[in-house]
C-alpha cells in the first residue's frame, strides 16, 4: 500500500468516525444571529487523524471566529506533543529514549500520563497507554494481511504494562522499565485536547460551544439558538452497514456542560484474511476486544470519558457497568456485539436521553 493510499484510507476512516458516531442535531447552519448572541459552526478540519469541527456561541462574530481558531490552535498544540504516528512529537521522542534515561516532558504531556495511569489503576489495566507495541504489531499484520503468531503476541505483550511506566512528578520525567516499550495516547489524547480547547474558548469569551473531535464531544454554556442544552445524535451500530448519513439513530442525547466519548468496533477495525479485528486492544490477550460493539461514556470532562470508553470496551458489560456505577457524575450507554446489538445503560443514563 503506497503513501497516497494510506492517507486516503486514513481520511476516510476519520470521516467515518466524525460522520457516523455523532452529529450535532443543532448545527444545521453556518451561523445565525439572536438578540444578544451569534452562533457559528466551523468547517470540518483534519486533526489528530480524524475530522473535527467546533461550534461557538459568542456576543459577536469576531469573538466567535476567534474562539474557534483559538480552540483549533490548542488542539494542534496537543497533537504536536502527543501523536503516536509523528516522528517529531514529544511522545515519539519518549518512545525512542525513555528506556535509556528519564525523559523530561511538557506539563501537558505529564498531566495526560498521570491521568492515564489513574485510569489504568481504576480499570485494573483495561485502559493502558503502554499498548504501543501491540498497536504496532497489529498495524504491520494488517499491512501483511497475516494474523500475528502467538510468539509475536507474547513478545509484544512482554513490553506492555502500565506498572512498567515510571513517572517522576518532581522532575516531570518519564522512564521505561523495559526496553522496547511504546506509549500510545490514542485512547485519551482526543479527550484531553477537547477539554483544553473548551478552556481556550471560555477564556476567549465564548458564552457556549461544542468541540467535536472524531465523535468525542464536549458541550458547554449556552446552546444554539438560546436552547438550554445541546442535542447530539448517537448512531445505531445495527444500521452502520447502511452507510454514512443513513439517518438511523440509536438515541438523541441532551447535554449541558458535559462530555461524551464513544469507542466501538463497528466502524474502525483491522481486516486481516477476510476477518474483522477490533482496533481496541485487550492487553491481557494482545488481541482486539470483542466484548461490546459500542460504548458511549458521559462524563464531566472529555479526558475521563475518552479513557473510560476504552476501558469499558475491554472490560465488557458486567465489569464495565459496575465500574461506571462507582464513578460520580458518569454514565454509560453500551451496545452488545452483533447480531443482538442489545442496549445496556447505567442507572442514570436516561437523564441524558431525549
Amino acid at each position: 500500500m503506497n503513501k497516497k493510499h494510506r492517507i486516503a484510507i486514513g481520511i476516510f476512516v476519520g470521516l467515518c468516525l466524525i460522520a457516523a458516531l455523532y452529529f450535532s442535531i443543532a448545527a444545521q447552519k453556518k451561523s445565525f444571529h439572536s438578540k444578544e448572541l451569534i452562533y457559528k459552526d466551523s468547517s470540518m478540519r483534519l486533526v489528530m487523524g480524524t475530522f473535527a469541527h467546533i461550534t461557538a456561541v459568542a456576543p459577536d462574530s469576531n469573538t466567535a471566529d476567534k474562539c474557534i481558531e483559538t480552540a483549533f490552535e490548542k488542539i494542534g498544540e496537543i497533537e504536536e506533543l502527543a501523536s503516536f504516528h509523528s516522528n517529531s512529537s514529544q511522545i515519539a521522542y519518549v518512545n525512542r529514549s525513555a528506556y535509556e534515561a528519564p525523559v523530561k516532558v511538557s506539563e501537558s504531556i505529564f498531566e495526560v500520563l498521570q491521568k492515564a495511569v489513574e485510569f489504568s489503576e481504576l480499570s485494573e489495566g483495561a485502559f493502558d497507554i503502554t499498548v504501543g507495541p501491540l498497536v504496532e504489531l497489529w498495524r504491520l499484520s494488517q499491512e501483511a494481511n497475516s494474523v500475528p503468531s502467538d510468539n509475536e503476541l507474547a513478545d509484544a505483550r512482554s513490553r506492555v504494562g502500565y506498572t512498567k511506566l515510571i513517572l517522576d512528578s518532581n522532575e516531570m520525567s518519564v522512564q521505561f522499565a523495559v526496553e522496547g516499550m511504546k506509549l500510545d495516547l490514542g485512547g485519551i489524547a482526543k479527550g484531553y485536547a477537547i477539554d483544553k480547547a473548551v478552556e481556550a474558548m471560555q477564556n476567549c469569551g465564548a458564552a457556549g460551544g461544542m468541540v467535536d473531535i472524531g465523535g468525542d464531544i464536549k458541550c458547554f454554556g449556552t446552546g444554539p439558538k438560546g436552547r438550554e442544552n445541546w442535542q447530539i445524535g448517537l448512531e445505531d451500530p445495527k444500521k452502520a452497514d447502511e452507510g454514512i448519513g443513513s439517518g438511523e439513530l440509536l438515541a438523541v442525547l441532551k447535554l449541558t456542560n458535559i462530555a461524551i466519548a464513544t469507542s466501538g468496533d463497528y466502524r474502525r477495525f483491522a481486516l486481516i484474511e477476510g476477518k474483522k479485528y477490533s482496533h481496541i486492544i485487550d492487553t491481557k490477550t494482545g488481541s482486539g476486544s470483542n466484548e461490546l460493539s459500542s460504548v458511549t461514556v458521559i462524563s464531566k470532562n472529555a479526558t475521563d470519558a475518552d479513557a473510560l470508553a476504552t476501558a469499558v470496551s475491554v472490560m465488557g458489560p458486567e465489569k464495565g457497568l459496575a465500574l461506571i456505577e462507582t464513578i460520580a457524575e458518569t454514565e454509560a450507554i453500551l451496545i452488545s456485539p452483533s447480531p443482538e446489538f442489545n442496549l445496556i445503560k447505567t442507572s442514570g443514563a436516561d437523564e441524558y436521553i431525549k
